[in-house]
């Protein structure tokens, strides 16, 4: 269960608890090569790895990559296509690695629309890893924050129904108890690759309070240094949820 904005406390200089990211570029880093865009999605899993490596070694919390939209089903088939079998042959080769390095593997979105053997791969690769006690890897796919906030409000309706809700007791809490972050920290940062400033329906609700760091690297190029700087940005900002810069120093409350 994620903590209410009111009751957050930042402290200026921290890591980041929870670090999501929008790995945005691949296909243009493939096309300024002269190679198939799929080529650019080879790449960014290295990225991946060295990224993942990063954040396990800084002890942060959780780390969400937002890995396939519920809008790029709309791209080429033979793009999709092939995506799809990268997210398969990646759980296959990565998850066993995750787990050796004590990391717990999440998938996040409307895994239904996958066919079976992914369904299946997923649902190994999660149990596999589920009692691992270091970073949390939030993969985000198939997934869109509106349709997070959609079933959220879907399984709340069924209970007002059932009568297991009251109507009454329908509240931000309880939306974001029905999220499928439901169980982590809010994003602290969020960081996009290739240029693009903007959220794209990634993480809606959960993004409300969140510190914001655009880049023009494209994702395959973007490595540990760059994370190191988003990061230190991230370090020298003062997040106020709702207080004066006043009351942060009078109160500590960073």
């Amino acid at each position: 269960m994620s903590d209410q904005p009111a009751s957050k406390v930042a402290v200026v200089g921290e890591n980041p608890r929870h670090i999501a990211i929008i790995m945005d570029g691949n296909g243009r880093w493939a096309q300024k090569r002269m190679m198939p865009r799929i080529m650019g999605h080879h790449a960014g899993v290295k990225a991946v790895r060295s990224i993942v490596e990063y954040c396990a070694k800084e002890k942060i919390e959780v780390l969400s990559l937002f890995a396939f939209s519920s809008e790029n089903w709309r791209r080429p088939k033979d793009e999709v296509s092939l995506l799809m079998e990268l997210f398969v042959s990646t759980l296959q080769t990565q998850v066993d690695k995750l787990d050796k390095n004590n990391i717990r593997l999440r998938i996040i979105g409307d895994k239904s629309a996958f066919h079976e053997k992914l369904q299946d791969k997923i649902r190994s690769a999660e149990q596999q890893t589920a009692h691992n006690s270091g970073l949390t890897l939030v993969v985000a796919a198939n997934y869109g924050g509106r349709w997070d906030i959609t079933q959220a409000l879907q399984k709340i309706a069924a209970g007002v129904k059932n009568g297991d809700i009251d109507e009454q007791a329908i509240s931000e809490q309880l939306i974001n108890e029905h999220l499928t972050t439901a169980d982590l920290p809010e994003p602290d940062l969020f960081i996009r690759t290739g240029g693009e400033e903007r959220v794209s329906n990634f993480l809606l609700w959960q993004l409300a309070y969140t510190e914001l760091f655009f880049t023009d690297v494209l994702w395959p190029d973007f490595d540990q240094n760059m994370m190191q700087k988003a990061i230190d940005s991230f370090k020298g900002r003062q997040r106020r949820f709702g207080h004066t810069g006043e009351q942060i120093i009078d109160k500590r409350i960073l």
